[in-house]
């Protein structure tokens, strides 16, 4: 795998200055709660005091999983192409929220089982019509996990170039909780009945199906949890190794990440394996309702910004908390402070 240069973004001189504007702003220490770290992160992230957002843009990452045909999941595997085309039409969720927040949303073909027309919005990035069943054999092998990475980075990296400094992932693929679920239980040290849920919303009966099969497929592969790369090629989509690669290039290029749910947290949990400085570009905007993502997040030890029982995917959480990053910034920058509003601080 291509190595990433990932700074920490610890910077005492400026995080002071930072913090001497935040508190002089005219309201109480501390008032504006978790809006004030999210603008000491921001201008950490951006080496400035006066951090400004610029052509927020959304990568939503489409990929099949041949676990699907063990019957982990109540839709077949026809939908992720169904929804694919539902994005290039302009009708799923992810399109109404990122008209309405002003994102430039494209929609990546990582490796989805169909063909698909030419389109404005869709990046060919195919690596195949799907990956194996993990049940059987690994999903991918390594060479297939390394391209997804380079081929995510190489998109980030394009995106950063055109002008964009916040990047959201999303992503679509029937299956793809089970990927999840099974990254998360080898990666965290879980058990896995802590990180399995409903997905696409599995009656009980299909739950337990799908808590046996992923219980046989991390027995059947002794993988090992300190090589994040081998765990990813064998549970993994060539989605997830994208978002991967799609996270660590963003943060090289100093760009503020926002992490939506299960899916997306679980690409960035084998990212931070691999680089765990990349946590400092990572603004998380939710807790999913899907089983195991706070358990994902506790483990990260990182706090997400909003609980809306949001449990889509396609990156929908990530743009919906995005005007929270918006009225940071503009608080930093637009807020008047006690000298210059002629206001009287505290006296003790």
């Amino acid at each position: 795998m291509q190595t990433f240069q990932i700074e920490s973004t610890k910077n005492d001189a400026l995080q002071s200055a930072l913090m001497q504007r935040i508190n002089q702003k005219t309201k109480p220490l501390g008032a504006l709660g978790r809006l004030e770290a999210l603008a000491l992160q921001l201008g950490l992230i951006q080496n400035t005091e006066q951090p400004a957002l610029q052509q927020q843009t959304m990568l939503v990452f489409a990929g099949d999983h041949g676990i699907v045909a063990e019957g982990v999941s109540p839709y077949p595997q026809a939908v992720t192409a169904q929804m694919v085309l539902n994005f290039l039409n302009g009708g799923a969720a992810i399109n109404v929220f990122a008209r309405q927040h002003g994102f430039h949303l494209h929609v990546v073909d990582s490796g989805v089982n169909a063909i698909f027309e030419p389109h404005p919005m869709l990046m060919d990035a195919k690596l195949g019509m799907g990956t194996l069943s993990f049940l059987h054999q690994p999903a991918m092998t390594a060479e297939k996990c390394t391209q997804a990475i380079a081929r995510g980075a190489e998109i980030a990296r394009d995106a950063i170039a055109q002008g964009c400094n916040v990047l959201a992932l999303g992503e679509m693929g029937i299956g793809n909780t089970s990927s999840a679920s099974c990254l998360m239980s080898v990666l965290c040290g879980l058990p896995l009945h802590q990180c399995v849920g409903r997905g696409t919303g599995l009656s009980d009966k299909g739950l337990d199906h799908k808590l046996a099969v992923l219980t046989t497929a991390l027995q059947t592969h002794h993988v090992d949890r300190k090589n994040p790369l081998q765990v990813l090629a064998v549970f993994g989509g060539f989605e997830v190794a994208m978002m991967v690669g799609a996270l660590l290039a963003g943060a090289e290029s100093r760009a503020t990440l926002l992490i939506d749910g299960f899916i997306a947290t679980s690409a960035l949990l084998v990212a931070a394996k691999l680089y765990p400085q990349v946590l400092d570009y990572c603004v998380f905007a939710h807790c999913s309702d899907e089983n195991g993502h706070s358990k994902m997040l506790e483990h990260l030890k990182v706090q997400p910004l909003l609980h809306l029982s949001l449990r889509l995917g396609e990156g929908t959480g990530a743009v919906l908390a995005y005007p929270l990053l918006q009225s940071a910034v503009a608080f930093l920058n637009e807020m008047a402070s006690f000298e210059s509003a002629g206001v009287s601080e505290k006296s003790q």
